[in-house]
């Protein structure tokens, strides 16, 4: 059968990786196209367009780029119905997916599919009228979104776990730790790592690196600093943002890794995180962590999101938990000084170190087994007509 699969972020493609390499093993004939990545396109999927391409963020950069979004938006719609798959699998990506949803819906018979369900729990929660009337099987990957569908708003949805303890698994048993050897590739010396990951788009890194930068800088003499590069960002971008970032420091004690960011963090002490999937690897690889979150017109941020955000947290390590297990600097709260007394207090030692990893425990106990990608594709296979 044929597959057609949108992911429009890095996480999103890693995700719709492993779901179409898992669809594969329930469905030898399978073929895939997608809007979507470089992963994707390694597991056999015919890459029509790259995310990073319609990868805007902030208001201002999409009122900017607007018309190059309806472009790839009217691209996409149009690729669909010409190549007439028998499943449309959205991943993630909501205001995109959901625009896309619709006009399937209202122009085939082609049944949509939603793997890792829009997040209306934190916010725009109307968007459950188009998830009801334009998705026919939505699965979740987080253990709330179950209460939250079925519960409050009476939609049947399916959680199937967490792919990342799947990526997790997959990657420690694949990989022993071996810090002699991760040094030696990296160029890195025998001190401590402290992890920088400072986001998956630019604006995000722009934001995020300098103060967190500022924050670790009194601590450079007894720890290295290595930053973790997205997938979708360049060198040369990396290399601007340190430069504009150093204080007291040389550019030469930033290192920088690509394609490396689980073994960096099976190899840190600590790490500085900017909200998303990355808190939840974090807390899965056992490293300790501050959430960092800088937003421009912080007080203005901080009241709109108490007036628009239905959730008491924005990692999901504490959503998931239910309670506070990581500490959450976001808009004005994100300054150097805050980030270093809360990174003060997880390095060995620190006073919240112990808690913070006994709290992981418990999180991954709710979070439950590893296997979401095949119990999503069975699943998918199952429901999909064979035209």
């Amino acid at each position: 059968m044929k597959y057609y699969l949108i992911a429009g972020e890095a996480s999103g493609d890693v995700h719709a990786s492993h779901l179409i390499a898992s669809i594969k093993q329930e469905d030898a004939e399978a073929q895939f196209r997608c809007f979507g990545g470089d992963m994707m396109k390694a597991q056999g999927a015919e890459l029509v367009q790259h995310y990073r391409d319609l990868a805007y963020m902030g208001f201002l950069q999409v009122i900017k780029h607007l018309p190059t979004i309806f472009r790839g938006m009217k691209r996409c719609r149009e690729d669909i119905l010409e190549w007439q798959p028998n499943a449309l699998i959205l991943v993630d990506y909501p205001g995109f997916n959901l625009r896309i949803a619709r006009f399937i819906k209202q122009h085939s018979t082609i049944p949509v599919f939603y793997y890792i369900a829009p997040k209306i729990w934190a916010w725009k929660e109307h968007r459950i009228r188009n998830i009801k009337r334009d998705i026919d099987q939505l699965f979740s990957i987080l253990p709330f979104e179950k209460d939250f569908y079925e519960r409050k708003h009476h939609y049947p949805i399916y959680y199937v776990g967490n792919p990342t303890v799947d990526e997790v698994d997959a990657y420690l048993k694949e990989n022993p730790a071996n810090a002699e050897s991760f040094r030696k590739d990296n160029n890195l010396d025998e001190r401590p790592i402290i992890a920088l990951l400072a986001g998956s788009r630019k604006q995000e890194v722009r934001d995020n690196l300098r103060r967190m930068v500022e924050a670790a800088e009194p601590y450079s003499r007894d720890y290295q600093l290595v930053l973790a590069a997205a997938p979708g960002l360049e060198d040369e971008f990396y290399e601007q943002q340190i430069k504009s970032s150093m204080f007291n420091l040389q550019s030469s004690m930033i290192k920088v890794v690509r394609d490396q960011t689980f073994r960096l963090l099976q190899h840190s002490t600590a790490a500085l995180v900017t909200s998303g999937t990355a808190t939840l690897e974090t807390a899965l690889l056992r490293v300790p962590q501050v959430v960092c979150y800088y937003i421009r017109a912080g007080r203005l941020a901080t009241l709109a999101r108490r007036l628009f955000l239905k959730i008491p947290y924005i990692s999901l390590v504490n959503l998931v938990s239910g309670k506070e297990v990581v500490p959450e600097l976001v808009a004005e709260q994100m300054t150097p000084k805050n980030v270093r007394q809360h990174l003060a207090s997880i390095l060995p030692g620190g006073s919240a170190r112990e808690a913070q990893l006994q709290g992981y425990e418990r999180m991954a106990v709710i979070l439950g087994e590893s296997g979401a990608p095949v119990r999503a594709a069975k699943q998918i296979v199952c429901l999909t007509p064979n035209n």
